[in-house]
């Protein structure tokens, strides 16, 4: 196959990039830059089947000759980075989605949009399954992100619907590891960062609020399935796993053999959930995927990436 991916030099697009490229495909990755780093593809660099293109998906995509696939993962993706590109963020989600689907259309490609557990808001259904409607609030801070992928997702069903187009929707839920940004601004990020300085690991309120952390190898597995099933509307795709963030800063200092202990601070006032889980009974269905790889051999596998970079800036 030979496959677009947007946000292709992206912490996850990246990743998605090794993955099509270990299965024998031609890929080709397209980003703007603003979140994304060339970095995290440095290593593909003269690679046969890989191209880079620097191009805003917002605008006009010209692709030569065939495409069988096109992976939509172009979005800022921390709340940090919503208040700091705010139109962009509901630029890519809009017109970024729409000038994607054309280019499907014309190639006659399969298309996938990468969504996220962001569109259920701060959920009054727990677990999350992929029929719960969401509880979000479109004029918050976080709202740019989250009805922007809302959004998205209704302009893939309306091209699937109106056009035939082969679509896919995976429901991304945090998810961790390798090639993530240092100040990101999310909970993996800072505190891995934080522990790995010796300091007090940042809790915001009490810290009874809960995630569930993905590995990035799992999120990629279950893209890929998704990509080659026959299932149109969305599945989640995330770690049942719950943990309050108390008890994974408390993990994370553990395995770091931080001793600078908890700082706690005022709630922060971006819609934050505050409960995250996914319902994965779809995936398990459709997919037949559910996630190997544990929060701790996760989190071994990420912290050395972590201290390398930060070494690598001298910040270690």
């Amino acid at each position: 196959m030979r496959v677009l991916i947007t946000g292709g030099a992206g912490f996850l697009g990246s990743h998605l990039c090794d993955r099509f490229l270990a299965e024998g495909h031609t890929v080709i990755a397209m980003d703007n830059l603003i979140t994304g780093n060339t970095d995290n593809v440095a290593h593909l660099a003269g690679h046969e089947r890989f191209m880079f293109i620097h191009h805003d998906v917002t605008n006009y995509i010209f692709i030569e000759g065939k495409l069988d696939a096109v992976l939509h993962l172009a979005s800022p993706a921390s709340p940090i980075d919503y208040l700091e590109y705010p139109i962009q963020t509901l630029k890519v989600g809009a017109l970024g989605t729409h000038k994607a689907l054309g280019l499907a259309r014309d190639k006659g490609a399969r298309f996938l949009l990468a969504s996220t557990s962001e569109v259920y808001g701060d959920p009054q259904v727990h677990p999350q399954s992929e029929s719960y409607y969401g509880h979000v609030n479109p004029i918050g801070p976080r709202g740019v992100y989250d009805e922007a992928k809302r959004y998205a997702e209704s302009l893939v069903m309306a091209y699937h619907r109106s056009h035939g187009l082969e679509t896919r929707i995976v429901r991304i839920f945090n998810t961790y590891g390798p090639r993530m940004r240092l100040r990101d601004g999310r909970v993996v990020p800072n505190f891995i960062s934080q522990a790995l300085r010796g300091e007090p690991l940042t809790v915001y309120g009490d810290g009874a609020q809960t995630r569930s952390f993905q590995y990035v190898d799992d999120l990629i597995e279950g893209i890929y399935r998704l990509l080659f099933s026959n299932e149109a509307e969305p599945v989640n795709i995330g770690n049942p796993g719950e943990f309050t963030i108390l008890a994974f800063a408390e993990l994370v200092n553990q395995m770091t053999n931080n001793a600078g202990g908890i700082r706690y601070v005022d709630s922060r006032t971006l819609d934050d959930p505050q409960v995250r889980r996914p319902d994965i009974s779809k995936a398990k269905r459709v997919l037949d995927w559910q996630p190997t790889i544990t929060l701790e051999d996760g989190l071994q596998r990420t912290i050395p990436w972590f201290r390398a970079e930060l070494q690598k800036r001298g910040e270690l």
